[in-house]
């Protein structure tokens, strides 16, 4: 016999309840950071209830949920690393060797262009080329629709072109490709 959607509900209620709490201070244990200790716990909260009837817990639910949320919580932590493994990359640091010196210029000259764009143009464009989301993701962020998104990408990118070297427009390119990768 199948359990009504009503049953279901108040299943997943009575754990939530039950469990959210121990479960963010596992989290935190591990975050340090207590909004995205929830953050955390909630995200496990809705991927259990979308995958609740294809989940088979060998254990108790308690012992899957504080598995799934430590690794949750580490993986976060990974991606916290990530990103700011990044930003410190995106700064132009000193060098002694002449090569290095030389893509730590052409950093310099990207951000001096990256610079130029109006402040919400170059919010945009870092949203999409660097953090990696989507028009859409950008727009409901910033409470814009998707067309001016796409707009002010298309007039990032024509002044980009316009403005730089063909071989600083492919480091740029590069650069931001590898840290999509970095970051997925």
């Amino acid at each position: 016999m199948t359990k009504t959607k009503k049953n279901c509900t108040q299943e997943m209620e009575k754990l939530f309840k039950e469990h959210f709490p121990m479960l963010c201070l596992i989290a935190f244990g591990i975050v340090k950071d207590k909004d995205t200790a929830k953050d955390i716990v909630q995200e496990f909260y809705i991927s259990y209830w979308q995958r609740r009837e294809t989940v088979s817990i060998s254990i108790s639910f308690k012992a899957y949920a504080i598995r799934a949320v430590k690794n949750l919580s580490l993986q976060s932590l990974d991606k916290a690393k990530k990103e700011k493994s990044l930003l410190h990359s995106l700064a132009s640091p000193k060098y002694e060797d002449p090569e290095d010196m030389a893509v730590s210029n052409t950093n310099g000259k990207i951000q001096a262009l990256l610079n130029e764009l109006p402040e919400s143009r170059k919010q945009i464009f870092i949203s999409a080329i660097i953090n990696g989301q989507s028009y859409a993701e950008i727009a409901e962020t910033k409470g814009i629709s998707i067309n001016t998104v796409k707009t002010q990408m298309k007039r990032a990118y024509a002044f980009l072109r316009s403005e730089a070297t063909e071989n600083l427009l492919n480091i740029f390119i590069y650069t931001a490709f590898i840290s999509l990768l970095i970051t997925k």
